[in-house]
């Protein structure tokens, strides 16, 4: 089944929109992910609690289907991204992989679907609320921020399956942490506490674990309920700087804020400011 055909299928089992307040308005379950929608923030948790949200390729298939419905459904401005039971994600499934030849990886390009986390344009938060190991510490590095419970737990121990990180591991961790701490836990397998991520600026903030969802949840409303086109252009703008030169970036973002004024929510926001009142987004 394509990654389209999936979206379909989900989004053929969601009910009509009506929000109220913190309600859960959306629900979705595909046989791995729960697609949920509170406002404007779709939730997607990751559900394979038996194998602490292994990653195996049927839930990347339906994490992308989930992403694409969520993205094309003109109410959600934020997307959050967690795990149910005890782990964010433990990493690739490895009884999925151990039978792989490199001939057969490599053909496969099995990490390709994974890029659906990264290529979403709507902002993605990723609540960590345990084992965010390997590819779960990966497809976490491919949101857009972090918010970690106290009891969550970072590593990339590829190294002691006699492999090393293979969906972006080695080139997010240096981004984020720099160099030498990046080397240090891919060369040693090592883990990385809640506090010692966010000292190293893996992570943007980290709660006692049951504020972790209503902490995700008002970050994820505070920028959902802004322009959903200015928010995009801000996530685009932020990850231009990974790519591109210092004046490549300045130039790229001065376009992107030029194109802006010709915007509803520019001139409504504006408006809003001069006048002293709220704005009210449109999202046009």
């Amino acid at each position: 089944m394509t990654s389209m055909n999936r979206a379909r299928k989900i989004a053929q089992h969601l009910a009509p929109a009506t929000c109220n307040g913190d309600e859960v308005t959306l629900v979705s379950d595909s046989e791995n992910v729960k697609s949920e929608k509170v406002g404007r923030v779709a939730i997607l948790t990751l559900q394979r609690t038996k194998s602490l949200n292994a990653l195996c390729d049927p839930l990347i298939k339906d994490l992308g289907a989930a992403l694409l419905v969520a993205e094309a459904d003109p109410d959600v401005g934020c997307i959050i991204l967690t795990g149910a039971g005890r782990a964010f994600a433990a990493g690739a499934d490895i009884k999925e992989m151990a039978p792989l030849s490199m001939q057969d990886i490599t053909l496969s390009d099995k990490f390709k679907a994974w890029g659906c986390v990264a290529e979403c344009r709507l902002p993605v938060i990723a609540a960590v609320n345990g084992f965010c190991f390997g590819g779960g510490c990966e497809i976490a590095m491919m949101c857009d921020l972090m918010i970690a419970s106290e009891k969550a737990v970072f590593g990339q121990p590829e190294i002691k399956l006699g492999i090393i990180p293979g969906a972006g591991g080695t080139q997010r961790l240096v981004r984020s942490i720099g160099k030498s701490k990046a080397m240090a836990l891919c060369l040693t397998g090592r883990n990385m506490s809640a506090a010692e991520a966010e000292k190293a600026g893996l992570v943007a903030e980290v709660v006692a674990p049951d504020q972790l969802m209503p902490t995700a949840l008002k970050m994820a409303h505070e920028i959902a309920n802004f322009g959903r086109i200015s928010t995009m252009l801000c996530k685009e703008a932020v990850n231009a700087a990974y790519d591109t030169t210092l004046k490549q970036g300045v130039q790229f973002e001065k376009k992107l804020f030029y194109s802006l004024f010709g915007t509803e929510d520019k001139r409504e926001g504006m408006d809003a400011f001069i006048n002293k009142r709220k704005a009210s987004f449109t999202h046009q």
